[in-house]
Parts: structure tokens; C-alpha cells; sequence
């Protein structure tokens, strides 16, 4: 699929049917994800990919907000990054993750990302326990990796509307 037409298709999709993605799609997807780019070629990004119900339902109550849905997604991968390969890992996760969201389009498929880096488990407490240890209760994460999100994804249940006009004038600045 064309750039052009993978970001016009691409949208926030929180309802998937309930079709398994095949594993040969899920490796493509990651493959494609850790050709991003990374600071000072560090390549410090890591990919966790999880496919079984049990575990997503566990990703789905890292937080009592925007992350229910995750428990009806065919798969979820976290983005995490090696703090012991690059100071800047946050920023290198984040190109990856938008990579990676660019490439489940292109593999005819939807994803939403969910927030996990700092994020508290419950909204209403925000010093309290963080999403982050949650997902470390049930999954090996090596101590030295930080999660910044996790991108669940399926084959989409629903068509979404087109994205609203390019308004240029107010996001752009010309010098």
C-alpha cells in the first residue's frame, strides 16, 4: 500500500472482530516497526508481542481508563526500550510505535495505541501504582526496559469517517 493511502486509512481503532491475526503478519508488522530510526543508531526499541487472550485481558486493566478495550483486540505488542542502550529510548519507542502503527495498516489491519510510560492505574490516583507495574506482575520485562505504550490491534469491526480537511493555515508555519 502507498504512504498516501496507509495514512488516509489509519485511525484510533478500539473494536476488532474476533479473528486471530496470523503470526506471519504480527512478525511483518515488527519487522517493518524496527527498521525506524534511533538515536545515534542506538536501536534501543524492543517489541513484546502478545496473542493470548488471558494476557491481553491482563493489558486491558492496567488502567480504569482508555484501556478496556484491549481485551478484544486479536494481539498487543508493547513498545519498550533498553534505558541501558540510549538515554533518548522514550523518543526512539515513539518513532517505533508510530511506525509500527503505520505498518498494521499496511497489513490490513487497525491498532490503537494505550499509554503506558507513568501512567497511574487508577485516574483518580495519580501518585498510585503505575500501569507500568502492572504489566511487570504478569510478563518478564528485563528491569533495564521502560514501556511507553502498548498498540493493540486486529482486523477492524467497524468503517471509520474520513479524516476532516487539512487545515495547513493554522498547523503549519512558513519562515
Amino acid at each position: 500500500m502507498e504512504l498516501k493511502k496507509i495514512l488516509d486509512v489509519r485511525r484510533s481503532t478500539r473494536k476488532f472482530l474476533d479473528r486471530k491475526v496470523e503470526q506471519e503478519k504480527l512478525q511483518r508488522i515488527a519487522d517493518m516497526a524496527l527498521t525506524a530510526p534511533s538515536s545515534r543508531n542506538s536501536r534501543s526499541t524492543r517489541l513484546m508481542i502478545v496473542d493470548k487472550k488471558e494476557d491481553l485481558e491482563h493489558i486491558s486493566t492496567m488502567r480504569d481508563y482508555g484501556a478496556a478495550f484491549v481485551k478484544n483486540a486479536a494481539a498487543a505488542i508493547l513498545v519498550m526500550g533498553d534505558k541501558s542502550k540510549s538515554d533518548l529510548w522514550l523518543d526512539n519507542c515513539v518513532i517505533t510505535a508510530t511506525i509500527l502503527q503505520l505498518a498494521v495498516v499496511d497489513e490490513g489491519l487497525a491498532s490503537c495505541w494505550v499509554h503506558v510510560n507513568d501512567r497511574p492505574c487508577l485516574k483518580d490516583e495519580p501518585e498510585g501504582k503505575k500501569a507500568e507495574e502492572h504489566l511487570r506482575e504478569k510478563f518478564a520485562i528485563p528491569e533495564n526496559y521502560g514501556i511507553l505504550c502498548a498498540i493493540a490491534l486486529g482486523y477492524s469491526d467497524f468503517e471509520p469517517a474520513p479524516l476532516p480537511a487539512y487545515e495547513g493555515e493554522e498547523r503549519v508555519i512558513w519562515l
